[in-house]
């Protein structure tokens, strides 16, 4: 099998060679880059099955690069950055990231990250036909990938519609924060992230921003249930 071929972009030399030797043990073919223009430049040559991209860099940083690429790919892109507000990530993920990790990070957290993707992506290529999910006012079409409220597209990213695909087809009970590290991001248990809770308030704002009658609700201490808010409302009555 073809090895995977990972593109990795940060001005940071150290950081460029930490991560592609964790990638590289892995089984994947990695270069590096340490500005944006030359990133973007060999990807329009030749280009990799994912991207690894900094934000603040040289000539060209990781947010145009992310715009430039997204107008004609799909590739996976995933952001590594000390930019770590909630605006940053909101950002990253608006202009169609993958994912988000901030700096400091854990290398084999982000090679899980990275093995997610990909298992995501043969897993859609295996199961060409999954069923539509309309739950109250959303529709979720897994083989466009589109969310759809009152059928208008509200923009999520591929991640967030698996997040929000997930809780549908579950709806009828909580799901934990374990259950979605382990279903859709393809984590272990063990790994210590708050990409779920990060990940569940930027659908929440979507939702919201398309006037959803569909709500996820936080079971404390455990995880989120999806809910139609006129039976959420009724409940509380």
């Amino acid at each position: 099998m073809k090895k995977k071929l990972i593109y990795i972009a940060d001005d940071q030399v150290n950081i460029c060679n930490i991560i592609a030797t964790f990638l590289e043990k892995e089984g994947y073919q990695v270069r590096s880059f340490y500005d944006g223009r030359s990133v973007y430049e060999a990807f329009m040559t030749q280009p990799a099955d994912l991207l690894i991209l900094d934000i603040m860099m040289p000539d060209m940083d990781g947010y145009a690069i992310c715009s430039l690429v997204r107008s004609q790919s799909s590739v996976p892109i995933i952001f590594v950055s000390a930019k770590d507000t909630e605006f940053d990530k909101i950002t990253g993920l608006t202009l169609g990231s993958d994912d988000y990790l901030t700096k400091p990070f854990s290398p084999t957290e982000l090679v899980a990250r990275v093995k997610s993707i990909f298992r995501r992506i043969e897993l859609d290529k295996q199961e060409n036909i999954s069923p539509k999910i309309v739950f109250s006012d959303l529709v979720l079409c897994p083989n466009t990938r589109q969310a759809t409220i009152n059928q208008k597209d509200i923009g999520l990213t591929q991640m967030e519609f698996d997040v929000l695909y997930y809780l549908a087809l579950n709806r009828h009970k909580a799901v934990s924060r374990n259950e979605l590290l382990d279903k859709v991001w393809g984590f272990s248990n063990e790994v210590n992230t708050r990409a779920t809770d990060d990940m569940i308030k930027r659908i929440r704002r979507k939702l919201a921003e398309a006037n959803s009658n569909v709500l996820i609700n936080t079971v404390w201490g455990y995880g989120f249930i999806i809910k139609d808010r006129a039976e959420s409302h009724d409940k509380n009555n």
